[in-house]
């Protein structure tokens, strides 16, 4: 069970107190405590954080080429325009349209 890492650091880890655990094993349990389903914005979520704290790209995204690609692209973009929050927000509601 999730709780085996300690009954309080779900809400340590909440606050930022303590990192997301980073085995895939632990995520997982804790996406079934929580009720996140495989899949789901929730679960994907649960898993690119843990991933991004780690200053990873995700395993799922990273095993496929076409994405991997991309990547080089995508972050030269980014340097070369000095994206800002607002700009990066602006950038990922274009890429959920199309």
């Amino acid at each position: 069970m999730w709780m085996d890492e300690g009954p309080g650091n779900l809400s340590r880890i909440e606050r930022g107190i303590l990192p997301p655990p980073q085995g895939h094993e632990v995520l997982e349990r804790y996406a079934a405590a929580l009720g996140l389903k495989p899949g789901t914005d929730g679960y994907l979520e649960l898993f690119d954080v843990a991933a991004a704290d780690r200053g990873r790209i995700p395993v799922d995204l990273m095993s496929d080429a076409d994405i991997v690609d991309k990547l080089p692209v995508l972050f030269r973009t980014m340097h070369a325009n000095q994206i800002s929050g607002d700009g990066l927000d602006d950038l990922l509601e274009k890429i959920r349209r199309s």
